[in-house]
């Protein structure tokens, strides 16, 4: 079982930058996808990035060009750096892991972004 730690929100203003980490611990694949979905109110939990650990990136096209996704793979942390947020970018951040091949995958506690005036 992989336990992920998320941190980095809050509330920031409209065109503020964010930055949020998550943490993985525990048997960690070493293929594997780390990355970012979000949850706003009354919406479904889409993704908003992943990278895998080859480095391959993969992005939601409401957020390319605004947030970029990096990972650390000796530290077992992926990070999602947000810039130029807007109010509908406001919601819960979850993490998720997923190992590559297998059915082996986590979901983080979620965090939450505001984006406000």
């Amino acid at each position: 079982q992989v336990r992920l730690v998320e941190s980095g929100g809050g509330l920031v203003q409209p065109g503020g930058s964010l930055r949020l980490s998550c943490a993985a611990s525990g048997s960690i694949a070493s293929r594997n996808a780390m990355g970012w979905y979000r949850q706003g109110p009354g919406k479904e939990r889409d993704l908003v990035a992943t990278m895998f650990s080859y480095g391959v990136t993969n992005y939601a096209d409401a957020v390319k060009g605004r947030f970029t996704i990096s990972r650390d793979n000796a530290k077992n942390t992926v990070y999602l750096q947000m810039n130029s947020l807007k109010p509908e970018d406001t919601a819960v951040y979850y993490c998720k892991y997923q190992a590559l091949y297998v059915n082996d995958y986590s979901w983080g506690q979620g965090i939450q972004v505001t984006v406000s005036s």
